[in-house]
C-alpha cells in the first residue's frame, strides 16, 4: 500500500490548518489523518480508528475498495468529464440499474452533492406544481435540521411512520413528496431504500440520493416518475450544473450499486442488527444508529461534556459522528454510529467493545445496559 503522507510534517500541517482553513463546524480533529484503508483510518500518532462515521456518512463499502479504485483509474484516463448533454455509457448504465430498483420512479439525472440534488428536486417540484411552499428538512434544502441562527424557518415538520397516508393527503392538496435518501440508501438500513421499510406500497414522488451512491466520490441523483418528468420537460424545465451527468462519478456509482446487489449487502446489514445492543438510548435501524448520551434518562438532558470524556477514553479506537469537541454540541450529545455494510461481525463486535470499555472507564457515568 502506498503511504503518500507517511512522512508529513504534522506540526506544520496543524499550523497551516489554523491559519488557512475556516473551522466550518467547530474545532478540527486534533490528529492529522494520513491514510484510510478499508474499514480503518490511521492518524499521524499511529492511532488506528475503526471508521464509524464513515467519512461524512458516505462510505458504504469501505475506503479504497479495489473495484472502485480500478473504475476511477480507468475513467480518469479515458472518460472523466464532459458537457452535460453528452451521453455516455456509465451514465446510462447507472440510470438503468438504479431505476430498476425503484418501480414508479423511472427517470434519473446525476449531480455532485446532496445539497445540489435536493435543490434540483425542489426546483423541479416547484416547476411541476406551480407552488412554492416547502414543509420538511430544508433551508432551500435545510429548513428543519436542528440548527440555530439561520431562521426564520418553515414551521410544521413532522416525521410520521404512515407514509402511505401522508402520500394520500399530499396528493389531495397537489403536493409532492421528496424523499432524501442521502445517508440511508443502498442498504444501510437493511432495505435498499429507507422508504421501503414500511412495506406498504409507499413510493415518493421524487427521491434524492447522494453520499452512499458514490462511496466517497461526489455523486448524487434525482429520481422521478415518467408523469412528472414528461410534464416538466414539455413545459420547458431547464437545469444545468457543471458536473451534471459526469461519466467518472457515474461509473463509480454504477460499480458501487453492482457490488451492493452482487454481494447482497442490504441483507447483511439487516442480519447484523439484532445481534448487538449499543449503550444507552439508541435510535436507528440495522447498521445505522444514534447513541444518545444523557445526564438524566428521564429528562434526557444531553450529556455533551460526558460524551467528550467518553470519547477521550476511546483513545481513537472508534470514530463516530458528533462525538468530539464542538461537534458534539451540534449533535446534542448523540453519537452517530454507521459501520460499513461490508463489516464482518467481528469488526462490529470490536467496535462495540471499544465503546463499552470507554463507557465503563469514564468516571461518574451511568450504568451500562
Amino acid at each position: 500500500m502506498v503511504e503518500t503522507y507517511k512522512n508529513s510534517d504534522v506540526t506544520q500541517i496543524q499550523l497551516n490548518a489554523s491559519s488557512s482553513l475556516t473551522p466550518f463546524s467547530g474545532s478540527f480533529h486534533p490528529d492529522i489523518t494520513v491514510r484510510s484503508p478499508g474499514l480503518y483510518i490511521w492518524t499521524s500518532p499511529g492511532h488506528r480508528i475503526l471508521d464509524w462515521t464513515p467519512g461524512q456518512m458516505s462510505y458504504l463499502i469501505g475506503h479504497g475498495h479495489p473495484e472502485v479504485v480500478e473504475v476511477i483509474k480507468k475513467h480518469a484516463e479515458s472518460l472523466d468529464h464532459l458537457f452535460s448533454t453528452m451521453i455516455t455509457s456509465p451514465v446510462i448504465s447507472l440510470a438503468t440499474r438504479l431505476t430498476s430498483l425503484t418501480p414508479g420512479l423511472d427517470k434519473a439525472f446525476f449531480l455532485s452533492t446532496g445539497g445540489e440534488s435536493n435543490e434540483a428536486a425542489i426546483r423541479l417540484a416547484k416547476f411541476y406544481t406551480g407552488k412554492f411552499e416547502i414543509v420538511g428538512g430544508a433551508l432551500g434544502a435545510q429548513y428543519q435540521t436542528g440548527r440555530k441562527g439561520y431562521g426564520p424557518n418553515m414551521p410544521g415538520s413532522f416525521a410520521l411512520p404512515a407514509l402511505s397516508t401522508l402520500r394520500k393527503h399530499c396528493s389531495k392538496r397537489g403536493m409532492l413528496i421528496i424523499h432524501d435518501e442521502a445517508q440511508t440508501a443502498l442498504g444501510r438500513g437493511g432495505d435498499m431504500f429507507a422508504y421501503q421499510h414500511d412495506n406498504d406500497g409507499f413510493v415518493p414522488n421524487i427521491i434524492t440520493l447522494s453520499k452512499t451512491l458514490g462511496n466517497g466520490i461526489p455523486l448524487s441523483a434525482v429520481l422521478v416518475g415518467d408523469k412528472i418528468s414528461n410534464k416538466v420537460v414539455d413545459d420547458g424545465f431547464f437545469l444545468y450544473s457543471t458536473h451534471l451527468n459526469d461519466p467518472l462519478p457515474a461509473a463509480v456509482g454504477d460499480k458501487v450499486l453492482q457490488i451492493v446487489l452482487r454481494d447482497n449487502l442490504a441483507s447483511r446489514a439487516r442480519f447484523l442488527d439484532p445481534r448487538y445492543a449499543c449503550i444507552g438510548d439508541v435510535r436507528g435501524r440495522d447498521v445505522m444508529a444514534g447513541v444518545e448520551i444523557v445526564l438524566d434518562r428521564d429528562k434526557k438532558t444531553p450529556g455533551i461534556e460526558l460524551g467528550n470524556r467518553i470519547d477521550r477514553r476511546e483513545d481513537g479506537g472508534v470514530g463516530a459522528l458528533g462525538e468530539t469537541g464542538d461537534a458534539a454540541g451540534l449533535f446534542g450529545g448523540v453519537e452517530v454510529c454507521a459501520p460499513l455494510i461490508t463489516s464482518e461481525e467481528a469488526d462490529v463486535r470490536d467496535g462495540l467493545e471499544v465503546l463499552e470499555r470507554a463507557f465503563k472507564e469514564t468516571g461518574g457515568i451511568m450504568l451500562v445496559y
